[in-house]
């Protein structure tokens, strides 16, 4: 058989005809592979490697061949392909002895085996999980196939406020022209309705309001997306729609739909091209329920497909391999600039391509230069967490793995007495630490399958079990062979030195390093603890601190509906007038925006007295008669909109960001030009100033608003509820005049306080993840403590012993066993919270509305850390100082 191995090497070395020269197979990695593989397998996957070797070389790299030729090797270690390896008997004996003994020793200790393993399993669940949700992070969007050639145009012009700001809705009219102008560098270019929809999608009496996406034809193909029924080329139709696999199950079950049709807001009849899986929720497009035709929101009319004054479109597109983005960027500037229309050239718009890879991580802008995102700080700042918690998990492995082992000097004094060679005492070191590492690493495993599912519940992902995943079985074998080595280096090298008659004599003391090192390591575990309660607790006062703000409206006890009928405009004020009947409802009203929305800006204002520099744009809203009344807003100044008044037609509120930035001090009955580039210009009268309302970001301020009257074009509906009624009552109410008035739309009510509560969505979650991480590291820290302390008291029984003889008292004892551990945490403490201050002041610095780092706060967290580890030692102590002092003495 060595004769064929060579053969099979000498032919795998030569590249196939016209394939790559100057690069082979890595020698060492055929080495290995046939050093671990079965005879009958060896040719044929040696045959298979080397021709993926070259395939891999030829279209990419000899690197990448390489890399990917280990790679494959590596994923061979399964029970199938091993050879069967023969050891000597006294080999194979030595190893089970060895077992034995190492199992022994852990069932002997199963206080500190617990302590150990739990610690260590807690440490690696965290960091799995931390790991997983790092690796979807950095995966994002990576389920599509043209991944690395996609990319999203972007503009970037004056944000009206003085600087620059990048914003990705554009017109129909830049995509038709760009498309048909690099043709060589774009090989394909898709439109997306840049506001998100949600209508509803109906197949008889089964009717739910889903989000979709509106695009073009070739849109999906270019997603690669997954089909199960049908094909990416389902929407040629204009009446066409593509179901994801879920809303597929709602609307049919299990029966393939293709060629079946499903009603859009109950007047469109649109037929089903095709069923999709479900986009993974590490997708930019992972909401979509539907893919549907751009030109149904257009109303069908092709014109509207390339008009330059609407600005309602995201642009996609698919890029021919080594297009430079930043100098196609250019040239679509400069191709487009003849086309500006007025504002766009007063805007000074240029446009860059920004690639898909950095849509998620590298998405956000300032003054128009990308900086650094809040999701790539979590992500940075989650992998640190996650290291920490490991570190903390392996230091609490290390600490009691060494201090336990200093006992067993007699132990290896007798062993080497009885003929046992220092490597076999080694090798027995080493047998242990491997059992306590392979038993938490299974424990970990476990714990993992049981958090998973809470995990991606808290943190808002989708997040698999990595059971079929090599690298995660490779980065755990890789990991329990790390801790095996470090935690049983200390025992194996340093005991298995001792000599045998002073170690029988009892002469051996840990020396001061060995001391100062456990010492060391007690500091920086609590360092990491205290840094993470400061941390958590600032989260805490951050969400807070936005919460306490005044909103400027009453989301308590309203409701808010956006009805998905056609039907909806025409019905609107019967609807309103029927609900108000019913006396369940203290007011209704309309509008064309969310009022949890930033929708809607636009610029073109004048007044007299405004500064000639001022240059800022305004966040527009329309609005009904009765919508101040059904979301509650608060009038500083003038009045409401008055139904009995012909001339409100021409009148507007303000809010009172918008009366600073036009420095009016008393704006009522200021006339304000309203002259935008798509329609005439027209004079509106100021009526009212109202209080801030917030309507985007909590953590950022206010945005100057105007609100516009107008009856007609609203499609969202919000109403108050009676207070003196309650709200399951209200609710089946209104919801039956609801249903008799629009049937064919269903009653798909939510609270506007539920609304407002998701704008601390992001922040809640970081705020929960931060406490589980906090709680873990404070408890794998309190259990290495525990196990420390108990370790140390039993060294100072006899002492104990003896002072308790001589009339030391029970909390003079405590004393002795307590300080020194008061004593470290009050430098940890000294370290973390400067620490801790620099970091959380450069992460408050990226909100607008922050709290403050209080005193308070370290003060909180270094007393706490002092007292989990005070109630964590005491039991020891106290264990230690109220014990028998005759059966400490006795043994002497």
């Amino acid at each position: 058989m060595k004769n064929s191995k060579n053969h099979i090497n000498s032919e795998s070395n030569s590249p196939p005809s016209g394939g790559i020269q100057g690069g082979t197979p890595p020698r060492l990695a055929e080495k290995l592979l046939l050093w671990f593989l079965k005879d009958e397998l060896a040719e044929e996957v040696l045959g298979d490697l080397d021709e993926k070797f070259y395939s891999t070389a030829a279209k990419h790299s000899t690197r990448k061949a390489k890399r990917n030729y280990w790679f494959q090797v590596i994923n061979y270690l399964r029970p199938f392909a091993l050879r069967y390896f023969k050891f000597k008997n006294s080999y194979n004996t030595m190893i089970n002895h060895n077992f034995k003994v190492s199992y022994r020793q852990m069932l002997k200790n199963k206080g500190y085996s617990f302590i150990n393993i739990g610690g260590l399993a807690m440490g690696m669940v965290v960091a799995m999980l931390i790991g997983l949700w790092v690796k979807d992070e950095l995966t994002f969007n990576q389920n599509h196939k043209n991944y690395n050639n996609i990319a999203q145009m972007l503009r970037v012009e004056s944000d009206g406020l003085g600087g620059t700001a990048v914003n990705n809705s554009l017109t129909t009219g830049m995509g038709n022209l760009v498309r048909q102008s690099f043709p060589d560098q774009i090989e394909e270019l898709f439109m997306v309705r840049a506001r998100k929809q949600a209508p509803i999608i109906g197949n008889g009496e089964k009717k739910f309001r889903e989000v979709g996406i509106f695009l073009e034809e070739n849109g999906p193909s270019v997603l690669t997306l997954e089909m199960i029924y049908g094909s990416t080329n389902g929407l040629k139709e204009t009446r066409s729609i593509l179901l994801s696999e879920t809303l597929s199950q709602k609307l049919f079950g299990e029966e393939n739909p293709v060629g079946k049709t499903v009603k859009l807001n109950s007047d469109k009849d649109l037929l089903v091209g095709g069923v999709y899986k479900d986009l993974p929720k590490n997708s930019k497009f992972s909401e979509a329920a539907f893919f549907s035709r751009l030109l149904l929101l257009f109303r069908e009319n092709e014109e509207s497909m390339n008009v330059w004054n609407n600005y309602n479109i995201d642009i996609y597109v698919k890029l021919a391999n080594h297009v430079n983005h930043e100098q196609l960027a250019e040239l679509v500037t400069e191709k487009i600039q003849d086309h500006y229309d007025d504002w766009a050239k007063e805007a000074g718009q240029t446009f860059i391509l920004h690639p898909m890879k950095d849509w998620h991580l590298n998405s956000e802008w300032k003054d128009g230069v990308n900086v650094l995102s809040q999701e790539k700080k979590f992500v940075r700042l989650y992998g640190v967490i996650g290291v920490f918690v490991l570190l903390l998990a392996c230091i609490n492995f290390m600490n009691l793995s060494t201090a336990r082992s200093e006992k067993r000097a007699k132990e290896v004094g007798i062993r080497k007495t009885l003929g046992s060679l220092r490597k076999q005492l080694i090798t027995q070191f080493y047998m242990e630490s491997f059992l306590y590492t392979i038993a938490a690493f299974g424990l970990s495993l476990v714990l993992l399958w049981a958090l998973l599912p809470w995990f991606n519940e808290t943190s808002g992902k989708g997040i698999v079990a990595p059971w079929n995943l090599t690298e995660f079985w490779l980065a755990g074998m890789a990991f329990i062979l790390f801790t095996t080595v470090v935690s049983g280096s200390y025992p194996a090298t340093y005991l298995s030195s001792f000599r045998p008659i002073k170690a029988l004599k009892g002469g051996l003391k840990p020396g001061k390093a060995a001391s100062l090192s456990r010492k060391v390591l007690v500091v920086f575990q609590f360092n990491i603890s205290i840094a993470l309660i400061i941390g958590t607790i600032t989260v805490n006062n951050q969400i807070q601190a936005a919460k306490n703000r005044p909103i400027g409206y009453s989301p308590k006890g309203m409701i808010a509906l956006a009805p998905g009928s056609p039907r909806f405009g025409q019905q609107r004020e019967l609807m309103k007038q029927e609900i108000l009947n019913t006396g369940m409802a203290d007011a209704v009203g309309f509008s064309n925006y969310p009022v949890t929305s930033r929708l809607g800006w636009n610029g073109g204002f004048t007044w007299e007295g405004m500064d000639p520099s001022f240059d800022q744009s305004f966040n527009t809203i329309t609005i009904s008669n009765g919508y101040a009344d059904a979301v509650n807003m608060e009038f500083i100044a003038g009045r409401d909109f008055d139904p009995n008044r012909e001339t409100d037609k021409n009148a507007i509120i303000i809010n009172e960001s918008a009366m600073k930035a036009m420095q009016l001090e008393n704006p009522v009955g200021t006339v304000v030009k309203y002259d935008p580039s798509w329609r005439e210009a027209v004079n509106y009268t100021i009526i009212g100033v109202v209080k801030d309302m917030i309507k985007g970001s909590p953590f950022q301020q206010t945005d100057q608003s105007i609100m516009f009257l107008d009856q007609e074009y609203t499609s969202y509906m919000y109403i108050r509820l009676n207070p003196n009624v309650s709200t399951s009552e209200s609710i089946a109410a209104i919801g039956e005049v609801y249903s008799q008035i629009l049937p064919e739309a269903p009653f798909d009510y939510q609270f506007a306080d539920d609304q407002y509560n998701q704008k601390f969505e992001a922040e809640l979650r970081i705020g929960r993840l931060a406490k589980f991480f906090t709680l873990l590291a404070i408890l794998i820290s309190c259990l290495g403590l525990f196990g420390l302390s108990s370790f140390l008291a039993e060294q100072r029984t006899k002492e104990i012993g003896i002072r308790k003889v001589l009339g030391a008292s029970v909390i003079n004892l405590w004393k002795l066993l307590s300080k020194d551990f008061a004593l470290l945490i009050i430098l940890s403490c000294l370290i973390a919270i400067p620490v801790s201050y620099n970091v959380l002041q450069g992460w408050l610095d990226s909100y607008e509305v922050r709290t403050e780092l209080y005193w308070w706060v370290f003060a909180v967290a270094g007393l706490g850390g002092l007292v989990v580890t005070l109630a964590t030692v005491s039991f020891q102590a106290l264990k230690a100082a109220i014990a028998n002092p005759v059966r400490s003495l006795r043994s002497e």
